[in-house]
Parts: structure tokens; sequence; C-alpha cells
């Protein structure tokens, strides 16, 4: 009896959590039963972050009820609030889905002029793409945490030693601390620069809501759609072996 009293209290309560758990629960059947990751992320941020919003109108629908049974309780209130508060963690995936928005839009330019950044390597070096006119260059942002950026780093690695004689570059971006990416590179070594945000780099290469991202720049400096992290690697290679036998 007591806790029938309470319960939209601990609606209320269990409403954050449970709004965490619905979201990824959402979130992992949609995504292991896509037919096209790449198509249909939209579709897939989307209803989970809808799924977010179902404790909260569950505290509504008891807090409706208790009211027509009685005075509306204190715990009613707070409970009603904590719920009304859960709300705001659907801010998060709304934000996380405009960015990826903004980059899948990035990553789709054709014949546009990249943009240029200069700015240094871990190691202090100065790195600028204005340097690069005439190669093909290979812009993959990444972070240490990224589970595919660790298993697609030595693929990169492999390509860039096998195709720098041919006028490949590679850079790697990631705003993470020098010493965070040094200590990294301990356990996954690669011989392409490593570029901090230290220096003047466009929001093109930091807006990423979607690790690895793949950046690629024909030999005049433009930007040309790169394979994204849900195609094979192959791919990529493909792409940079037309860019590398074109001269213009």
């Amino acid at each position: 009896m007591k806790l029938s009293k309470h319960r939209v209290l601990l609606c209320g309560i269990l409403s954050p959590l449970s709004a965490v758990l619905l979201y990824m629960f959402v979130y992992g059947v949609s995504t292991r039963y896509s037919a096209d990751l790449e198509k249909d992320w939209r579709f897939r941020l989307s209803l989970s972050t809808i799924a977010m919003t179902i404790p909260f109108f569950a505290t509504i629908a008891l807090a409706i009820k208790a009211r027509r049974t009685g005075p509306f309780s204190l715990s009613a209130k707070i409970g009603l609030l904590v719920a009304t508060l859960s709300l705001g963690l659907a801010a998060s995936p709304i934000r996380d889905g405009l960015l990826r928005e903004k980059q899948t839009f990035n990553m789709g330019l054709h014949d546009v002029a990249a943009p240029l950044f200069d700015t240094v390597d871990i190691n202090g070096n100065a790195e600028r793409l204005s340097d690069q006119v005439g190669k093909v260059v290979i812009v993959n942002v990444w972070a240490t945490w990224c589970g595919p950026c660790r298993s697609e780093m030595p693929k990169l690695d492999h390509l860039y030693r096998e195709r720098k004689d041919k006028g490949l570059v590679v850079f790697g971006i990631s705003d993470e601390a020098v010493g965070v990416q040094q200590k990294f590179l301990q356990q996954v070594p690669v011989s392409y620069p490593l570029l901090t945000v230290k220096g003047t780099v466009p929001s093109l290469y930091i807006d990423i809501a979607r690790y690895p991202a793949i950046f690629l720049i024909d030999r005049s400096g433009r930007l040309q759609p790169a394979p994204g992290p849900d195609q094979s690697f192959e791919k990529l290679e493909a792409a940079v072996e037309t860019l590398l036998r074109s001269r213009s």
C-alpha cells in the first residue's frame, strides 16, 4: 500500500536510468537489424531518442491517475519533477544527430577546395595542407578510445608506406592531448604524422560525431567523397588508387 502511494515518485526517480537503458536497447536492436547502417542512421537515432521519453510519459500517466484519486502529494510532485528533468538526457543524442548530419554533408563534398590547416604534429613538427599540392592526401580523424580507429590505422599505415612514393600523404588528426596520443602510438605504431589541433584546423576536420572519419583530397587540393566507416577498407584503397592515377 505504501509503495502504491509513492509509485509516481519511484517512476520519476527511475526515469533517468530507464531513459538511458531504453535508448541503448532500441539503438542496439535497430542497429543489429539494420539493412544499411549508413542510410538509416537518422531513423535509428530518432527512434532511440523517442524511446527515451517513455519513462517521462509513464510518470505523467501515473501522476494523472494519482491526481484523480486524491490530493497531489509532495512525493508525486518530486517524481514528476525528476521525470521532467530526465527529458534533458535526450539533448545528447539530438546534439550528436545534428553534428553527424553536418559530418555526413562534409564527407560528401565533391570537387570543393579542401579547407587548409596549419598545425603541428605530436612531435612539434609543422604540417600544412598547402605544402601537399600535387599529392593525394588522406586525412584520418581518429580518437584513442575508438575501436575501429585502432583496427584501421595499421591498414592506413601500410597503404601509406606502399603508395607514398606515388604521391600519397596520410595525416591523422585528433583533439586529444599529445601525451595520450604518444602513449597510444606505442601500442599502435604508425609512420604517418599524427596532428594536433593546436594550430589552425578548420571545423570540417573537427565537427565529427562518428569516428573514424576519412577526408580524401585529390592532387588539385579538392575534396573527393571517401568510403564511410561501414564500408570495406578495400574501397578506400580503390578510391586512392584512382586519384593517384589522375594527374589533375
